[in-house]
C-alpha cells in the first residue's frame, strides 16, 4: 500500500509539473499583450508586401526584418464608414488575413511589426480591393414566393460563407417592419418556408447579413399565401397491396400507429427483417401503402422516427434515412417499384403504373454530430419534433400514398420503422 501510494504521489507531481510548465510556456504568447523582452529597440518594418484579394477580404504577404525580438505582425483597417478591425500574426507567419469589408473596393491596411517589448515599426500601409463579399454576392438571388400557409425564401450562398437570412414583416400592432426570423448558413442553396399566416396578402422583406454585421439593402415582396390545414387524420387507413411489407409481431407495430397521434411506443414496424414472398421475392427496397380518405394538393409533411422511451434509438436502428413518396388519387395498382433511387422517375413524373414520384427525401444529421449511441438534450428534442419537409408547388393532387424505404439509419435495410406521420395542404 505505501508503495502505491509513493508511486501514485510521483506520478501526481509529475503531471503538476507538466501542467504548471504548460501553462507558463502558454503565458508567454497569450494574445501577444505582455512584455516579455527588456529591448525597447524599434523593429522594422515589414518588406516585399504582396496583396491577393478574396470575396470580402486580402491575403497579404510579406518579408519580415531580421530579428529574433519580433512577436508579431499588426493589421489596421476599417471594414466600413464605423467598424475598425485589428488582426496579428504570429512571427512564425510571412502572412496575414484581413477580412470582413462590406465592399469591393480600395481599402487601406495599415501593417505594423511588434517586438517583445510591444514597440511598434513605423507603419507600412498598404491597399487591398476585396472581391464583392459574400452577403453582396447573395443578395441578388433573394427570390420569395407564394407557399403554402406564408413564403418561401430561396438563396443562393456562392461562396458558402456564414452570412445570415433575415426576414421582415409588418407588426400586427405598430405596423413597423420587424424581424421576425433569422437563418444563420453556410450552405451554397438555401431553400425553406415561413407559415401560419392567413391567404390575405402579406408583406415580407429579406437582407442578407455577415459575421462582420455588414447589412445589404433590402428586397421586399407582397406575398399571397396559400390555403394549408393538417390533413384529417381520422379518415386515413390501410390500403395494403400484395407487393407491401407485412407488419412486426403480428399487428402490435401495425401500420395507423403511423396516424394515431402518439409519438410513444407503440410506433409502426415492418416485419424485422423483412421476409421475402410470392409477390415479392426481393427483400429490399420495401414499401407499404395507405389511404388518406381524401384527395388534397399535398404542402408538407412531418415525420417523427421511432426513438424508443430513452432515445436509445436516435439516428440508428429502422428509422428510414433515404426514401422516396409516392401518390395518386386514383385506385391504387400494384406493382414493383424501383429498386434503386438510379430508376426513379423525376418529380412529378409517374411509373408503368402511375405511381406519382412526390420526392425523394434525406433525413438529416444529428445536430450534435456525435457518434451513435451518444446524443445531447438539443438532439432528443430536435428528434420528437420531427423532420420537416416540403412538397413541390406543381405536384398534383393525390389521396393514395405509397412510403418507399431504401436506405435505413441503422445501414441493415432490411427493415424500417416510423412513429409517426402528419400531412398538410388543400383537401378542399
Amino acid at each position: 500500500m505505501i508503495y502505491k501510494y509513493k508511486e501514485t504521489a510521483g506520478l501526481i507531481a509529475l503531471l503538476l509539473m507538466v501542467f504548471l510548465s504548460t501553462q507558463l510556456s502558454c503565458k508567454k504568447t497569450d494574445g501577444y499583450n505582455e512584455i516579455v523582452s527588456t529591448d525597447k529597440t524599434k523593429p522594422d518594418a515589414v518588406t516585399n508586401v504582396k496583396v491577393s484579394n478574396f470575396n470580402g477580404g486580402a491575403y497579404i504577404t510579406y518579408t519580415l526584418p531580421d530579428s529574433k525580438n519580433i512577436l508579431y505582425v499588426m493589421a489596421q483597417y476599417e471594414i466600413n464608414s464605423k467598424v475598425s478591425r485589428q488582426t496579428k500574426s504570429s512571427y512564425y507567419s510571412d502572412s496575414i488575413t484581413v477580412s470582413g469589408f462590406a465592399q469591393s473596393k480600395d481599402y487601406n491596411v495599415i501593417l505594423y511589426t511588434v517586438t517583445r517589448a510591444n514597440i511598434k515599426s513605423d507603419p507600412v500601409t498598404v491597399t487591398v480591393h476585396p472581391d464583392t463579399p459574400a452577403y453582396l454576392e447573395a443578395f441578388p438571388t433573394i427570390s420569395m414566393h407564394d407557399d403554402f400557409g406564408g413564403v418561401n425564401i430561396r438563396v443562393v450562398n456562392k461562396a458558402k460563407a456564414d452570412i445570415g437570412i433575415i426576414t421582415i414583416a409588418p407588426d400586427t400592432v405598430t405596423h413597423r417592419m420587424e424581424i421576425i426570423n433569422q437563418n444563420y448558413t453556410n450552405l451554397d442553396s438555401v431553400s425553406y418556408s415561413l407559415r401560419g399566416y392567413d391567404t390575405l396578402p402579406h408583406q415580407f422583406g429579406v437582407y442578407i447579413t455577415d459575421q462582420w454585421g455588414n447589412i445589404s439593402d433590402t428586397l421586399f415582396a407582397t406575398i399571397h399565401p396559400i390555403f394549408e390545414t393538417e390533413l384529417n387524420k381520422s379518415l386515413f387507413k390501410p390500403y395494403t397491396l400484395p407487393t407491401d411489407v407485412l407488419s412486426y409481431q403480428n399487428g402490435l407495430f401495425n401500420l395507423p400507429n403511423l396516424w394515431d397521434n402518439n409519438t410513444g411506443e407503440p410506433t409502426y414496424n415492418t416485419q424485422q427483417p423483412i421476409l421475402p414472398n410470392a409477390n415479392k421475392p426481393d427483400i429490399w427496397p420495401a414499401w407499404m401503402t395507405f389511404d388518406m380518405g381524401q384527395t388534397a394538393k399535398l404542402s408538407r409533411y412531418n415525420m417523427i422516427g421511432r426513438g424508443g422511451d430513452n432515445g436509445e434509438f436516435l439516428w440508428s436502428e429502422g428509422t428510414p434515412q433515404v426514401w422516396v413518396i409516392w401518390g395518386r388519387a386514383d385506385a391504387p395498382v400494384d406493382e414493383m417499384m424501383p429498386s434503386d433511387t438510379t430508376q426513379i422517375p423525376p418529380v412529378g413524373g409517374a411509373t408503368p403504373g402511375g405511381w406519382i414520384n412526390m420526392g425523394i427525401f434525406h433525413a438529416p444529421p444529428k445536430p450534435s454530430g456525435l457518434p451513435n449511441p451518444q446524443f445531447t438534450t438539443a438532439d432528443w428534442n430536435f428528434w420528437k419534433q420531427g423532420f420537416d419537409f416540403n412538397f413541390q408547388l406543381d405536384l398534383p393532387r393525390v389521396r393514395y400514398i405509397r412510403f418507399e424505404c431504401f436506405q435505413n439509419m441503422g445501414g441493415t435495410n432490411n427493415f424500417f420503422d416510423i412513429n409517426e406521420m402528419t400531412f398538410y395542404g388543400d383537401p378542399r
